[in-house]
């Protein structure tokens, strides 16, 4: 494997490497160095399409040995997923956090190790009938355990030295319980250089949790992109909870189930708060509530015992305590149990995305029925399941089959745990930059449509860089120096693209619409054979130039 180019030298010593989250939303990492002393900002796990997520079974573009310290924004697994890889790796030092992420990751990973040893199982039993190799997990139980003894707890506001040179200080982001944005002031012999790192931002008027902050003014900026392009109305609790509401009537309307996929810290526990007061205040609404998702489960008990509102003292999250309409399913024979259910009722499991988790059970037996109700509450990155539901595929492709969607699709943006785009910029100015920011934890539309906003905000282009993966710079007081190129993991704009495992099962469900369509089955074999003829020669054109270019004519 060839390694990224390191960042060329500037008088301080300081550079900035871009190992994840460039032009995609996953695999959030940061590398920092200050002369000799190397620093990463969050580890994160790679999702989306498949291409993105074969880097997490890769070596990392670094020795983990040769870090000093991690320094985590938040709990999120496209945050904090492969820190049990790098530790596994060789990595010894410190990892830095505030105590709710702490206390998250305990079960987040936890259940990530629990994951990749079920979804592994059942890829290689796919993979021996089709005689491809098997794989093994990218680590397991000993390795997480081994990553949690290294936790440092970090208190918000309050700087704390991480390496030789390098300090840290953590402040509340607002995007999820103990979510924050860190600064790094990075000590060299000749000068001092401040980079803060915004992490997931939140929404600027939270409802659950503080509202985001940082140091003002700061230097450099690394600023999260996810909804860069987009603009949100400002909702106020109840008027989400309307939202819902009809979300919930026109489910129950359709005669079957609701399914929400669901980010199982954070987006788990708000939902279910709020189809608490919903099914209170709407009898005809009312049914059981099915929680498949033991992480959710888990993390409601941090929740329970970190959620404090610091205005009033008051954690909002009790309700959840002694709800008897929530039924918690932890081992996978309760989740079975779902299967014979009919009519109303709410199933909420993970992933968010529908990547990974128990969600892909349920999509598989619930998306051919027409009275089914799927309802996305959060951002469907490119080349996810969820992505390309909403996008309205009728044919998708869920753990090696082909299943028709004939549910009701639906998705709603009351739930978001980002700031939108005005919220970015805001979040931007209040920081008062001084030198060079950089957009990355977002798709191409949404870090192009921010650089444009933060254009129109009268702060200079010239000092607004989008990385692409690997990509190196060198930072000085006043200078920013690109590294020299060098051949990176992903060709660019690959991150972006949707896997063709699900374009394919697309495809197939549009010729099988068409035969369908063809009454004549002379006309029907003239056309498959026509297929057949062509694939063939794109097959020889790739064998021999490495990629296929072949105009497809249908009889």
């Amino acid at each position: 494997m060839t390694l990224p180019a390191p960042p060329s030298p500037t008088p301080t010593g300081v550079a900035i490497q871009f190992l994840g989250a460039a032009e995609c939303v996953t695999g959030s990492c940061i590398l920092v160095s200050c002369g000799p002393a190397r620093v990463l900002v969050d580890c994160g796990m790679f999702q989306g399409p498949k291409t993105l997520k074969a880097l997490n079974y890769e070596p990392f573009p670094f020795d983990p040995a040769t870090i000093d310290a991690v320094v985590l924004t938040h709990a999120h697994i496209d945050h904090s997923g492969l820190l049990p890889k790098l530790v596994r790796g060789g990595f010894r030092g410190p990892i830095f956090a505030t105590p709710p992420t702490r206390d998250l990751c305990a079960v987040m990973l936890a259940d990530a190790a629990e994951l990749q040893a079920m979804d592994v199982e059942n890829l290689n039993r796919r993979n021996e009938r089709r005689g491809l190799p098997v794989v093994t997990p990218i680590y397991g139980p000993a390795d997480v355990a081994a990553t949690l003894r290294l936790f440092e707890t970090a208190k918000l506001r309050q700087p704390v030295a991480v390496a030789p040179g390098v300090e840290a200080c953590f402040w509340p982001a607002g995007h999820l319980l103990g979510a924050a944005s860190v600064e790094l002031v990075l000590a060299s012999a000749s000068d001092t250089t401040r980079v803060m790192f915004s992490g997931d931002v939140g929404a600027l008027a939270q409802h659950l949790l503080p509202a985001p902050d940082g140091p003002s003014p700061t230097q450099h900026v690394v600023l999260e992109s996810t909804y860069g392009d987009r603009e949100r109305p400002a909702l106020e609790p109840g008027r989400r909870r309307d939202i819902l509401t009809e979300e919930l009537r026109q489910a129950r309307a359709a005669g079957g189930p609701l399914l929400l996929p669901v980010f199982a810290i954070g987006r788990a526990q708000e939902l279910l708060l709020d189809l608490l007061v919903i099914m209170e205040s709407n009898p005809d609404l009312a049914g059981e509530i099915f929680l498949d998702s033991p992480l959710a489960i888990e993390a409601t008990d941090v929740f329970l015992k970190r959620g404090w509102n610091p205005d009033s003292q008051s954690n909002p999250y009790l309700p959840l305590q002694h709800a008897e309409r929530i039924h918690e399913l932890l081992r996978p024979q309760e989740s079975d149990t779902l299967d014979r259910l009919r009519g109303w009722h709410v199933i909420l499991a993970g992933s968010g995305m529908c990547d990974g988790g128990r969600i892909r059970r349920h999509l598989k037996r619930l998306l051919w029925r027409k009275e089914t109700t799927v309802l996305m509450t959060g951002h469907q990155a490119v080349g996810t399941l969820g992505r390309v539901l909403v996008e309205g595929q009728d044919l998708v492709r869920i753990q090696g089959q082909d299943v028709r969607v004939r549910a009701n699709i639906r998705s709603i943006d009351a739930y978001s745990g980002h700031a939108d785009a005005t919220g970015l910029v805001q979040w931007l100015l209040d920081r008062a930059p001084t030198g060079t920011i950089f957009l990355n934890h977002g798709e191409p539309d949404g870090l192009a449509g921010l650089a444009r906003r933060l254009e129109a905000a009268s702060l200079p282009t010239n000092r607004i860089i989008t990385p692409a993966l690997d990509e190196s710079y060198g930072l000085g007081a006043d200078e920013v120096q690109a590294a020299a190129a060098s051949r990176p993991r992903l060709p660019q704009g690959a991150a972006g693209r949707q896997d063709w495992h699900n374009r394919r099962a697309g495809f197939l469900g549009l010729l099988n619409d068409v035969l369908q369509e063809i009454s004549d089955d002379d006309a029907r074999t003239r056309l498959l054979a026509e297929l057949t003829r062509q694939v063939k020669v794109a097959r020889r054109q790739t064998t021999v130039d490495g990629a296929a270019a072949t105009t497809v004519t249908l009889p």
